[in-house]
């Protein structure tokens, strides 16, 4: 990095580097190295929920994840890969919870107006989301490996949304399926690979 070129940033409006938005109460900005090329391994997910929405299950192969609670609450879960058990840790304002590298996790909000910080050691936090595994992965190979019906798999995914993010579907029906199409804004993505970054030259990223 040369920090005397008149290229280098030093400052950034998050606000203005939204990754995804489901509606204007639930939506996630971004910052990392795309943004603001002095970062080095640090990068951060500014992340705002109403009551009973989800940041879908996943997990960053890169990088571990700090959640940090702002406003409102929060409870982020983590599949904990030794004790082979969810643990389940409530956030409000001023708590902290961590996430490993490589861990399986998800966070609920149980108020309106939550905000999360999530802080990554990476300059570029990738993520692997379990919406695409499920979606991605072929269904004759989920039904020959678990010994399941494939038409049933295919019914049961079939309302999933790849690269979800935030759940659930604003057409979600608790008594039914989600019977139309997202209507989310998914700005700046690429799809098909995982990573979160917003450099359109660069790889296909999310």
């Amino acid at each position: 990095m040369d920090y005397a070129s008149p290229s280098t940033q030093f400052t950034f409006d998050v606000n203005k580097s939204t990754l995804v938005k489901k509606d204007n109460l639930n939506y996630i900005n971004v910052l990392g190295i795309s943004q603001l090329n002095t970062l080095e391994n640090t990068s951060l997910l500014d992340i705002f929920l109403s009551a009973n929405n989800i940041i879908e299950p996943h997990y960053h192969q890169n990088a571990a994840e700090l959640v940090y609670c702002i406003s409102g609450a929060a409870t982020v879960s983590i599949l904990n890969p030794y004790t082979k058990l969810i643990q389940n840790y409530p956030i409000t304002p001023g708590q902290v919870a961590n996430v490993p590298q490589g861990w399986w996790h998800y966070e609920v909000a149980t108020m309106d107006q939550t905000h999360l910080l999530a802080i990554f050691n990476a300059p570029i936090p990738e993520v692997i989301l379990g919406s695409d595994i499920l979606k991605l992965t072929p269904a004759d190979i989920m039904a020959h490996t678990y010994s399941i019906d494939e038409n049933q798999w295919k019914k049961t995914v079939s309302p999933v949304q790849p690269s979800t993010f935030i759940g659930p579907p604003v057409t979600y029906n608790r008594n039914g399926n989600n019977h139309s199409n997202q209507s989310w804004h998914y700005l700046n993505q690429w799809y098909g690979s995982p990573y979160y970054n917003q450099n359109p030259s660069a790889l296909p990223y999310y």
